[in-house]
């Protein structure tokens, strides 16, 4: 944008203006407020759950992963790893130095993510055409979920959970 505004009768004042538009930093947001929008923080981009997933046999290179999941770009594996690892859901094991490659496998809390993957696929199976849920092997009902307290070893209802709130 060029602005002239004269000075004086005989002199002319010429001002270029920059304007520079920077995205919007996320890192900079109010903090998650909820257990799932914290929890979607950490694994709620694309391909993040199927990367999860891919792990949760054992370790993986690189290109193991790339195999597993065919469609995602190379720049996006690489991110999702990184952010995995940041987060302390996945350990990066060095096998080569020369070059730098690693194996990838799951932490003890990316682990723990293997249930509410079961759930996800679980409802994917039930609310998808023509899916079908987890069976019982011996029965052949479908199976359910339920909420279990490890010290008493009984099952626990939805009204009993207190402060647990679902989106």
């Amino acid at each position: 944008m060029l602005l002239t505004a004269p000075r004086r009768p005989d002199a002319t004042v010429t001002c270029e203006l920059q304007v520079t538009i920077h995205s919007y930093d996320f890192s900079m947001a109010e903090p998650t407020t909820t257990p799932l929008a914290a929890a979607l923080d950490s694994v709620g981009d694309r391909w993040t759950l199927l990367l999860v997933e891919a792990l949760l046999d054992g370790p993986r290179r690189f290109g193991d992963l790339q195999e597993q999941l065919p469609r995602i770009a190379p720049n996006v594996l690489t991110q999702r790893l990184r952010r995995l690892e940041s987060e302390g859901l996945v350990l990066a094991q060095p096998y080569s130095e020369r070059p730098q490659r690693f194996v990838y496998e799951l932490t003890a809390s990316g682990h723990e993510l293997a249930g509410a993957l079961r759930l996800l696929a679980d409802w994917g199976a039930r609310y998808r055409e023509g899916g079908e849920p987890p069976r019982h092997d011996a029965c052949g009902t479908p199976v359910e979920a339920r909420w279990w307290c490890p010290t008493c070893e009984q099952p626990v209802e939805d009204a009993e959970t207190g402060d647990l709130h679902f989106a």
